[in-house]
């Protein structure tokens, strides 16, 4: 400023007869000790007035320029006062001051060359993009945004001029477009419910571009913060081109809303060094001020609404079905776009005021709403997400090697199955033909997923690219890193090898029709066909709602979607203090608009809660101590060696023991790195609050599992899960026959018990590889002890393979026995049937009993625990093809199952994908010196 200074005195001493006296000056000098921001305040008046005067010419000197530039990257009072000054000047002087900077400052930075073309409305300054053949071979952030430019060697002032420039394009529109959107009508004429764009969070963007025009970054993030606890997320994943973006009046270039939203949090992050938030004066726990809520799923609606009412002094439980907390932007989102780091920064900001969270609970399996309720939380948030991906239901989607988007990306983005040290295993992709199927954000995510694990990618998507729901951003993105779209295809059959391993698709030409009820063209079949060569192949078609809630809590009205139904105009289900919002209710939405349905519940209620000081008190001394309950670690409390490669575990897990039922299993996460397995409830006990696990030693994750002793803790452990067990009563005459192969017996043990319990007649046939391999035989053991508590009605028969142990041979040979004595009976209209099998143990051992049972038309069901990977139905993973009504469909073992008709499964199909990852845990035991190469 001081040379700016110098040259306003010195034309101001030219235009003035005499000079200033020296007891003049030292007067101004005594005054300027005296009042420093009063003379402060002169040196900037009589600036402006230069500036303004040099502005209106038109045309700005290298000089000025200059000088200019370095008083703006002092940083201090005068820098601000002058970005606030330029701010508000006339659009043609703003125009000015940035031809000068692209005429004499773009041999220093680049970005400001050609910057005055079309300026504002048609250029500007773009976020920084890592090159396409840089970024896409790592998960490192692809849109850096402005603070990338910081990488390249500019500092974090330099970097706030930037966006200072990319600000003061703005036009300060007085109907506020970007904020409350477009007024829209529908078909009829009439107001439509919803604007076209606008901001979902309710962020009040045109005072946000105002402050930071004003160069007042700080308040500029305060103001987003208390809209939106989630701006570095819902900056990077919104759709803004559809929502305030999409509306503003610069057509040819947006203002980059979305840019500048995450801009706030990150520079206040490299000011403040990523140190952690401060706790809260405060703890809504300790306060017990205001009665407790309880959030379930930590996705963005569920977070928003956990800090919003953390903030407000309500004491808040998230519950998390996963081992880590996020939901979708976690699992569903690749690192490349949202840094997991950024969703860690929320969850801290939200315990910082006192929020909590339980993880590895799931709402309708491990307690319902209900049981929620008589926690102590009087209100419920539910923010489950859509859940169930779909598949096309087409010839051949059985093959190994076809899988979700959903499982693709958890298996990439919650267990970095790409890294090496990670035990989840994923299909070696490198040089790999890998087609995506569907063209919305998913499909890109998967696209440039597999792009980076080495695959020759391809796109399939039934329309054209203009059709396509995916960002724009993320299209360009995903072309520019050599991932190819082929439209107008749709797969409508998968071959496979001898192996059962997907090797081509028949495609499906199409051609766009008349526009659908979306508005966009209809795809039809042209009649013609061509043949893709394919290795892998992901859909990416969207998703269904998961039935779990709702079937837990059937007075939840939903839709013929099976999505959560609303109360008109509010956030509130059909159950009295249970509110929702994102996907679940929406369906297939985005975050932004989830985020915006988690602000909107949080302030419903906050408004609706009322009670006395004492109720309250009870009610969170209450809610605390379920949530400490659901906080306890899973840990050893027992462990028992019964055979050389079988362990039997007794482990503290209260919450799961109160809801356990027989046939039922749970997810188990042995360490942070290692694999999400699926094991059966062999025992539990509510009233000590454990469940017992039995685990043979045969992968690396079951072996490693074994190696842990008492005391140790598991990282996770969810459930129960999958459906229980069809107990019900048969007649006298009729008794029910289990068919146990080794450490299926833990499974048939609870299952078995509960018919005996309700009065049913038992047979197990319990078959071991010799006698060394059984356990739970001997007498005091469990087998045994059930028999002497139910001599009448318990018939048990060992069968081993080396006759060491009961009958010789398999379970076939005495199951064989008692069909054919069934069949006779039946024949002679005697009392004594069969009225079920249940088989669970070794696949194939399951297989020959189903068939042996179709023979003798006996009903038989199979328990199955497919490979999995969230066991909720996310991923869709443990499918398992039958055949209904001449027609081959999917069912899912954790939803539909752990029991399913074994006689309408076709094993043929079923049995190759317990081999899908055969060389994947090879090489993995290798590595864990568990074998010999």
């Amino acid at each position: 400023m001081s040379e700016l200074v110098t040259k306003s005195e010195s034309t101001k001493a030219e235009s003035t007869p005499s000079r200033v006296s020296q007891s003049q000056r030292e007067l101004m000098l005594k005054r300027m000790e005296q009042n420093p921001q009063r003379f402060q305040q002169m040196v900037i008046e009589e600036s402006m007035q230069l500036i303004r005067e040099t502005l209106k010419q038109g045309k700005l000197s290298a000089e000025f320029t200059e000088k200019l530039w370095q008083l703006l990257l002092a940083n201090n009072e005068l820098s601000v006062a002058l970005q606030r000054y330029l701010w508000r000047i006339p659009l043609k002087q703003k125009r000015a001051f940035v031809q000068a900077l692209d005429t004499h400052l773009s041999g220093r930075y680049p970005m400001f060359k050609g910057l005055s073309v079309g300026w504002p409305g048609s250029n500007n300054i773009p976020p920084y993009v890592r090159p396409a053949e840089e970024r896409n071979k790592d998960f490192d952030l692809v849109s850096q945004g402005y603070l990338g430019y910081m990488g390249l060697g500019y500092s974090l002032r330099e970097v706030e001029l930037f966006v200072w420039l990319e600000v003061i394009r703005d036009k300060q529109c007085e109907d506020r477009p970007c904020e409350i959107g477009v007024p829209q009508c529908d078909r009829n004429g009439n107001p439509a419910e919803e604007n076209d764009g606008g901001c979902p969070v309710k962020i009040h963007i045109p005072q946000v571009l105002n402050l930071m025009g004003e160069g007042r970054f700080k308040a500029a993030f305060e103001l987003v913060r208390d809209a939106n606890p989630l701006p570095n997320v819902t900056g990077r994943v919104c759709p803004q081109e559809l929502q305030c973006q999409g509306v503003c009046t610069h057509n040819d270039r947006p203002i980059e809303i979305g840019q500048l939203e995450w801009f706030l949090p990150q520079r206040e992050r490299e000011l403040s060094n990523g140190e952690p938030p401060k706790p809260a004066d405060i703890n809504p726990w300790v306060a017990a001020t205001k009665p407790p809520v309880a959030i379930v799923g930590s996705g963005p609606s569920g977070l928003i609404n956990a800090y919003l009412l953390a903030k407000a002094g309500y004491p808040v439980t998230v519950f998390e079905a996963f081992h880590v907390l996020g939901g979708v932007l976690r699992y569903g989102i690749p690192e490349f776009r949202l840094p997991n780091q950024l969703i860690d920064d929320v969850v801290e900001k939200i315990k910082a005021l006192g929020g909590r969270f339980v993880a590895n609970y799931i709402v309708g399996k491990t307690a319902t709403l209900e049981d929620l309720k008589r926690a102590g939380f009087t209100r419920i948030f539910v923010g489950t997400g859509a859940g169930l991906p779909r598949f096309m239901n087409v010839p051949g989607e059985h093959l190994l090697n076809i899988m979700s988007a959903n499982e693709f990306l958890t298996r990439v983005n919650l267990m970095h199955a790409n890294e090496p040290d990670y035990e989840t295993p994923m299909p070696d992709m490198d040089g790999k033909e890998v087609m995506i199927i569907g063209g919305g954000n998913t499909a890109m995510d998967a696209a440039r997923t597999a792009c980076r694990l080495g695959a020759n990618v391809t796109i399939v998507y039934r329309r054209t690219q203009q059709e396509m729901p995916a960002r724009v951003e993320e299209q360009h993105h995903a072309l520019e890193e050599g991932v190819v779209l082929k439209e107008l295809r749709s797969p409508c059959e998968f071959n496979g090898d001898k192996n059962h391993t997907l090797a081509s698709a028949k495609l499906d030409v199409m051609a766009l029709g008349e526009p659908d009820a979306s508005g966009r063209r209809r795809p039809q079949s042209t009649g013609e066909f061509e043949l893709m060569k394919v290795d892998f192949a992901i859909m990416a078609l969207g998703n269904s709602s998961n039935p779990i809630v709702k079937d837990a809590n059937p007075d939840l009205n939903t839709s013929k979607w099976g999505t959560l139904l609303l109360n008109k105009g509010s956030q509130e289900t059909s159950l009295s203090g249970v509110y929702s919002g994102g996907d679940a209710t929406r369906g297939g939405s985005t975050a932004i608009k989830a985020a915006g349905d988690g602000q909107a519940a949080a302030r419903e209620i906050m408004g609706q809660l009322d009670f006395n000081t004492k109720e309250v008190e009870g009610l969170v001394a209450q809610a605390s101590r379920y949530t400490d309950i659901g906080q306890a670690a899973p840990k050893i409390v027992k462990r028992r060696q019964l055979t050389d490669e079988i362990v039997e575990f007794t482990i503290t897990s209260p919450l799961i023991a109160q809801s356990a039922k027989a046939g039922q299993f749970v997810r188990v996460l042995a360490d942070e790195k290692g694999e999400l397995i699926p094991l059966t409830l062999a025992d539990w006990d509510a009233e000590a609050g454990t469940i017992e696990l039995v685990i043979q030693g045969l992968g690396t994750s079951s072996k490693l599992i074994n190696q842990m002793q008492e005391g140790d803790c598991f990282e996770a452990i969810a459930g129960p899960l999958g459906q229980a067990s069809h107990v019900v009563k048969h007649p006298d005459n009729q008794s029910v026959i289990f068919t146990a192969g080794g450490v299926g017996l833990p499974a048939v043990y609870p299952i078995m018990r509960a018919h005996l319990e309700i009065g049913n007649k038992v047979t197990l046939i319990s078959g071991f590889r010799s006698q060394t391999h059984s356990f739970w035989t001997a007498e005091g053991d469990k087998v045994e002890n059930l028999r002497a508590a139910y001599p009448e009605q318990l018939e048990v028969v060992y069968a081993s393979n080396d006759g060491t142990l009961g009958i010789e041979g398999f379970v076939t040979n005495p199951l064989e026995e008692r069909l054919i004595q069934h069949r006779e009976a039946n024949d002679a209209n005697a009392e004594q049937t069969i009225a079920e099998v249940i088989t669970i143990g070794p696949p194939m051992m399951m297989r020959a009993v189903s068939d042996q049972t179709l023979g003798y038309e006996v009903p038989c069901v199979a328990s199955l625990n497919s490979i999995m990977v969230d066991a909720t139905g996310m991923c869709g993973a443990c499918m398992v093809p039958v055949m209904e009504n001449g027609k081959l469909i999917r069912k899912h073992a954790c939803i539909d199952g752990p029991e399913i008709n074994s006689h309408v499964i076709d094993w043929d199909k079923f049995l190759p994908r317990f081999n899908q990852f055969k060389p994947q845990e090879r090489q993995s035991q290798i590595a864990h010196k568990l074998i010999e190469e």
